[in-house]
């Protein structure tokens, strides 16, 4: 039962979020965190044009309130805008860019619109890029054009969690162009990355407030009354040959006798 709540709870996020993406076009949106608190549910929206979710006095944020309250039966929602740092580095953002700079200009400049944007993210700090615009482009029967830069995962762990991915689509007099965009950011972790850390050598000055503690130190390990005591010789054993002399004048001592005076 615990399992079903957790599920259903899931999808009524993705639900939300997925409205919020259709229902706010050309402001930038990039995604939506749902946050439940003691006072009801706060849902943060990243965007990078912020003031036009807000609107004119919050007119759009309270007609946005509304609808979710009556569409998703929230009881009392709190919508939170944060704007995002880089848009360049968002693939969702960087998708939208393109779709609309194709319904401006066209589908004859593709070309220019998927090299700008591929440059833009590059200068960004993106460690790889790679645009796919498939469609009617130039001419009548559909193709698809590739443009890459840097280095990008295509499977494993990394390509999945390390890499940020978006589509979007561009409705002309043609038909319909798909724009897929692929961004791998700065920040994601490689498991074939090592850093090495170097060791900072020691300068002067460090060197020689070391050696005068060491000199302190062995000055105070020794006390002054061992320093004062001189040492102790040690006396040789005597050898056989000594021993044996001593012997021979204790029986010559022995031999003279008694002194005259007795």
């Amino acid at each position: 039962m615990i399992e079903r709540k957790f599920i259903k709870e899931k999808i009524k996020e993705y639900k939300i979020e997925r409205y919020i993406g259709t229902s706010l076009k050309n402001v930038g949106h990039s995604h939506t965190k749902m946050v439940k608190t003691p006072l009801g549910e706060k849902i943060v929206i990243f965007a990078s044009r912020p003031g036009l979710i807000v609107g004119k006095k919050g007119q759009n944020i309270k007609e946005l309130t509304k609808e979710l309250k009556q569409k998703f039966e929230l009881e009392n929602p709190q919508i939170e805008i944060s704007e995002v740092e880089n848009m360049n580095l968002d693939a969702r953002i960087v998708a939208e860019r393109m779709t609309d700079a194709l319904e401006r200009y066209g589908s004859e400049k593709f070309k220019a619109i998927g090299h700008k944007t591929m440059e833009d993210v590059m200068n960004a700090g993106a460690l790889g890029v790679e645009i796919i615009i498939s469609g009617k482009i130039p001419s009548s029967r559909a193709k698809s054009w590739r443009f890459y830069a840097g280095y990008l995962k295509k499977c494993g762990e990394v390509s999945i969690s390390g890499v940020n991915k978006a589509m979007a689509q561009a409705k002309l007099k043609t038909g319909i162009i798909g724009v897929k965009v692929s961004i791998m950011p700065p920040y994601t972790r490689l498991p074939d990355k090592v850093i090495f850390i170097e060791q900072k050598e020691a300068t002067d000055e460090k060197k020689e407030e070391g050696k005068q503690e060491e000199a302190q130190v062995e000055a105070k390990g020794v006390p002054e009354e061992k320093k004062k005591e001189p040492r102790k010789r040690k006396t040789k054993k005597p050898t056989e040959e000594k021993r044996i002399e001593a012997k021979k004048e204790e029986v010559k001592e022995e031999a003279k006798g008694v002194p005259e005076e007795q």
